[in-house]
């Protein structure tokens, strides 16, 4: 199955999050890894959006977007950490 780095997430999390999340570094639940979610391999678009984890493979992120809402399961990462600028 063919993939697309995380930036693909970028537009559709820039509609819930009013920062760049393709910044923000994450924590993989599965091996560890930290990355930026940019580094993420994306899967999609229908029924939604599927991020992977670039060093094991595991679902990190899932977003799902209807037509007057959105679903974003994280259970996959550990956590986010969010840049603010200065």
């Amino acid at each position: 199955m063919n993939h697309v780095d995380g930036n693909a997430m970028a537009g559709p999390l820039s509609e819930i999050f009013a920062v760049d999340l393709s910044k923000a570094s994450g924590t993989c639940a599965s091996c560890g890894l930290v990355g930026p979610v940019a580094g993420l391999r994306v899967y999609g678009p229908d029924p939604g959006l599927v991020a992977r984890c670039p060093g094991c493979d595991e679902v990190v992120m899932r977003l799902v977007r209807g037509p007057e809402t959105a679903w974003l399961d994280l259970r996959g990462a550990v956590s986010l950490r969010i840049p603010l600028g200065p």
